[in-house]
């Protein structure tokens, strides 16, 4: 066994423990203010996300599925800043700054790309107010988890 194995070994555990605990978090978070603020039945609009408006009438395997592609989104986002984060130090350095900055990037990625392509398609215009809200929220309740794990976990 070489000696270059166990260093590789244990920054692919860091890297797994990073995006999982800040993925999980920022997820648990979004998602638990989500319902609190617009409903129980959000999962329904995730799915509704892939399915289409049939979601809305989905049970328990839908409501499922919502919340396993939320997670999934919410662990992606944390993928994505932890490649970031191994190029760019400063986003370690700074977890402040860079979580505020990645959540409201993430805020900005799901109106503009995510929710139009979405197979409900939806888009704009949005009251200011919400626009607002979700920025501030997706900046601390994604943001900040995912900076701090990655700071945190991934040496």
């Amino acid at each position: 066994m070489s000696g270059d194995s166990a260093p590789r070994a244990t920054g692919k555990r860091n890297a797994i423990l990073a995006i999982a605990v800040g993925g999980g978090i920022a997820g648990t978070l979004d998602l638990l203010q989500a319902c609190i603020l617009f409903g129980w039945d959000i999962p329904l609009v995730i799915a509704g996300g892939l399915l289409g408006r049939q979601a809305f009438q989905g049970g328990a395997g839908t409501y499922i599925l919502g919340v396993f592609l939320h997670f999934f989104i919410a662990c992606s986002a944390a993928a994505v800043y932890y490649i970031a984060s191994r190029r760019l130090i400063f986003m370690r350095e700074h977890p402040i700054v860079c979580g505020l900055f990645f959540g409201a990037a993430v805020q900005e990625v799901m109106n503009l790309v995510v929710l139009p392509l979405s197979a409900l398609h939806s888009r704009g215009p949005y009251k200011l107010h919400d626009l607002i809200l979700g920025l501030l929220v997706h900046m601390v309740v994604i943001g900040l988890p995912i900076s701090f794990s990655v700071r945190r976990f991934a040496k």
